[in-house]
């Protein structure tokens, strides 16, 4: 079986190569050739042979945002892990918030920005009163784009909430009711096949954000998952069309699961470094034992 696994051509730090490694290693046991390949090279490759692929893969593992490639390849016939839909989804945390919403999963209250054309904000008396009667203060924005918990702010008063819209400037945001009882911790749980494989709990003393990355500390949390926080995961993943994910949630006031975010591309070394257990070996097994793909 060959695979390409498509990666963003304008992102070279070791953090990520540390991961394109390990899903080729993880490739090689089951007996799958994985080449590598950045989404230029696809798309110059795509240009050249008149946008119709020559030599077709068994299936495409996109690690990557650039959802037009991700399209382009499902026209084309190829499976595609994750379906683009369900990449773009994610990426667009206001539209991973209207589909779990709109499928009854407990997420924070919030208000989603309109569209905006060179614009430096959105902050009038109207909107200053919605989020003061529906959210409350502090209240959390985030821009709809954004990974490991960067375009984030903390609003504590309107004053705040102005300038964290002016800094969106076009951008579009969201914003979103603060979940006290889960400052600066949450859990990832890693999402494989309509399986929960792997969880660990973040946690972070200095800032209202889990995230590792801003400075968090993580601990297996695998044994101590509710069956409510594993069924919030598996549901996020089911509406949103996702054959993996890295799911993050909240504790609500009584330690009920609020689902924070949906990550299509979750970076999974820190989990396997908590845990133990390696998210790529669970993706390249759900790849290969997938019916739909046998029978294409």
């Amino acid at each position: 079986m060959r695979g390409r696994l498509i990666v963003n051509h304008f992102v070279k730090n070791d953090k990520f190569g540390e991961l394109f490694a390990m899903l080729e290693a993880a490739a090689a046991p089951f007996d799958v050739e994985l080449k590598r390949c950045s989404n230029s090279a696809m798309w110059l490759e795509l240009a050249r042979s008149g946008y119709e692929l020559k030599d077709k893969p068994d299936f495409i593992l996109f690690w990557d945002k650039d959802v037009r490639l991700a399209y382009e390849l499902e026209r084309q016939g190829l499976r595609v892990y994750n379906p683009a839909s369900a990449i773009e989804d994610c990426d667009d945390k206001t539209l991973t918030w209207l589909k779990c919403e709109h499928a009854g999963i407990r997420q924070p209250k919030s208000i989603i920005s309109p569209k905006k054309f060179h614009a430096d904000g959105l902050m009038d008396e109207e909107l200053a009163a919605t989020v003061r009667e529906r959210i409350g203060f502090p209240c959390v924005v985030k821009e709809a784009f954004g990974s490991f918990g960067q375009q984030v702010a903390l609003a504590a008063d309107e004053k705040e909430l102005a300038e964290c819209i002016r800094d969106c400037g076009d951008r579009p945001y969201i914003i979103q009711e603060y979940i006290a009882s889960s400052e600066g911790r949450d859990i990832r749980l890693q999402v494989v096949g309509d399986k929960v494989i792997a969880v660990m709990l973040r946690e972070n003393a200095n800032d209202f954000r889990a995230n590792i990355t801003n400075g968090g500390t993580a601990t297996d949390y695998t044994d101590k998952v509710s069956a409510a926080q594993k069924q919030m995961a598996l549901d996020a993943c089911r509406v949103l069309n996702l054959d993996f994910a890295g799911v993050d949630i909240l504790f609500g006031p009584d330690d009920e699961p609020v689902l924070c975010e949906v990550n299509s591309n979750a970076h999974f070394k820190n989990l396997y470094d908590c845990t133990g257990i390696n998210a790529a070996e669970a993706i390249m097994e759900h790849i290969v034992k997938d019916p739909s793909l046998r029978s294409g």
